[in-house]
């Protein structure tokens, strides 16, 4: 039987993993670690260095504030309960008897929990423990950092490792089953109904024109809709539904279950669209209407009244046992139209005619639309990822954002953290990067609202400013993008607003540095550069 591995050392590994910035140096460390631990270990470790304590589709949640660690933390003193180490199997079996914790006085009790687990751990195991409990790692493991290290320990090759992650959606999983029986055993894995699938994701395009130079093989135009992206899956009379961010909202609307007993013709599914909350004439309703549909959970029916929703379908991933996710945009869209009404497709034409595009997507936009989604004829689905195969195209002058910390505001905000710093990601190192601060877009109720949501995620006080766990998505109004070296970013937003909170998109899906940098230089194409160094 295989001795179980301190904690410490995988702690240890968290730090040598964050004090250095070359990637293949990262890849080797964890990749060394991984060979060493027991086949137990491997998806407990994993699961670690992503900085979760469970896979992304699974519902269970520590629900740990900075406020109850800080409270476990306090009055430990230098007591240690060292006579035996903490395994990374202690530190698990804590997890999820914290997750399991709920009801009256369940704080009390996460609380002792914690307390329990910090009083047998050194500092630094303390501190990488708490950072993963509270959303803070931050050691530069990127998932594709993470996937690399798999392939490298394994043996198993890089683009099987990551086809394997985005099927299968438990990365801890993945590296297990790569380390213990190899290829044979991710090349088995495949979609499965009832456990969500990560979206594939499409890049910014400015206009028409970039997108048809893209796709050689022609494109699909279909409207981008203001709504909440959702994935339905069927077996017989069983039908869940999953959001944008892997979460069960089914719940929460019965209408489209309804749909999807009654009005797709197959008894066994997977396929793909975007929900809608509608008001007078058909007309979209603002988003945060929609979201509200997408929080209750009580009383359903009688907010199905008040805020009814339209369903648009655009993709198939699967359809009676098939998986379709490799053949091409141009079947799974055949397959899709065979069986559901024609009235539940997404608006679409194909055409290589800019000026019909055009007024394709005016058509969009004056339905109350955000835009146009542009596909490759001949892309097949690719899960979880980013690319050319899909492009949006809409108003370039809006980004999404994280809230990363908040000031507390003056005058008439006082009592409010209403100056929020706004971040984008650096794909490279995975850090937020702040690019401006704004007070501006919302309403009182809103201050309000957000002030206590901000302050259940905080991580850290200064004197005037609340440090917290990016975890709000907001969608922002800018004017223009400046150089700034007042940001570690290098860059900061004019005249941001924020227009909305996009509760339906995970601080991983906000906008990046790299595209930042493209929207930037993008401004120079109408004018001159003058370099002030």
């Amino acid at each position: 039987m295989t001795e179980a591995t301190p904690f410490l050392e995988l702690a240890q590994l968290c730090r040598r993993v964050q004090a250095t910035t070359k990637r293949n140096e990262k890849i080797a460390l964890i990749s060394t670690f991984l060979k060493s631990v027991s086949s137990e270990e491997v998806p407990l470790a994993t699961l670690f260095l992503a900085g979760k304590a469970f896979p992304e589709s699974d519902p269970r949640v520590l629900e740990i504030s900075y406020a109850t660690v800080s409270d476990a933390s306090k009055n430990l003193g230098q007591k240690r309960l060292a006579e035996h180490p903490l395994t990374i199997g202690d530190v698990y079996n804590t997890l999820e008897r914290i997750a399991k914790t709920s009801g009256s006085k369940s704080r009390d009790r996460k609380m002792s929990l914690l307390q329990t687990i910090l009083t047998q751990a050194s500092p630094v195991e303390a501190e990488f423990l708490t950072r993963m409990m509270l959303g803070e790692m931050r050691i530069g493991v990127v998932e594709g950092v993470l996937l690399d290290a798999i392939a490298e320990a394994s043996g198993v090759p890089r683009d099987l490792v990551r086809r394997a992650n985005m099927l299968h959606g438990d990365i801890g999983d993945v590296a297990s089953l790569a380390m213990s029986r190899g290829a044979t055993a991710l090349e088995r894995i495949s979609l499965r109904l009832f456990v969500p699938v990560k979206p594939m994701l499409a890049e910014m395009a400015d206009d028409a024109e970039q997108v048809l130079a893209e796709h050689k093989d022609g494109t699909a135009f279909e409207y981008k809709f203001d709504g909440a992206r959702i994935q339905i899956h069927r077996k017989d009379d069983k039908v869940r539904i999953f959001s944008r961010r892997l979460t069960d909202v089914t719940d929460s609307i019965p209408e489209i279950i309804d749909f999807a007993k009654t009005q797709v013709k197959a008894s066994e599914f997977l396929i793909e669209g975007e929900v809608v909350a509608t008001g007078e004439a058909g007309k979209p309703v603002p988003f945060q209407d929609l979201m509200r549909r997408f929080r209750r959970v009580h009383e359903v029916e009688d907010m199905a009244g008040k805020i009814p929703l339209k369903l648009y379908l655009f993709d198939a991933l699967q359809v009676d046992g098939k998986t379709m996710i490799d053949q091409p945009y141009t079947e799974r869209w055949k397959i899709l139209s065979q069986i559901v009404p024609e009235d539940r497709l997404a608006p679409r034409i194909i055409t290589s005619d800019v000026e019909k595009v055009e007024s394709f997507m005016q058509s969009a936009l004056k339905e109350g639309h955000e835009g146009l989604m542009a596909k490759s004829l001949s892309s097949n689905y690719s899960i979880g990822a980013r690319g050319k195969k899909w492009f949006k195209i809409k108003p370039a002058d809006r980004l999404d954002v994280v809230i990363v910390a908040a000031d507390w505001g003056s005058g008439r905000r006082v009592g409010w953290l209403s100056n929020y710093h706004l971040a984008v990601r650096d794909e490279d190192s995975g850090e937020f990067l702040v690019v401006g601060k704004t007070f501006k877009g919302l309403t009182d109720a809103e201050f309000e609202t957000i002030t206590k949501r901000l302050q259940e995620l905080k991580t850290r006080d200064g004197r005037y400013t609340v440090y917290v766990k990016p975890a709000i998505v907001a969608e922002v109004a800018y004017n223009e993008v400046q150089k700034s070296p007042r940001y570690k970013s290098g860059f900061a937003l004019r005249f941001a607003r924020i227009s909305r909170f996009r509760d339906d998109k995970k601080p991983d899906d906000a906008d990046t540095l790299q595209r930042l940098q493209q929207l930037y230089d993008k401004q120079f194409e109408n004018k001159a550069r003058v370099d002030m160094e």
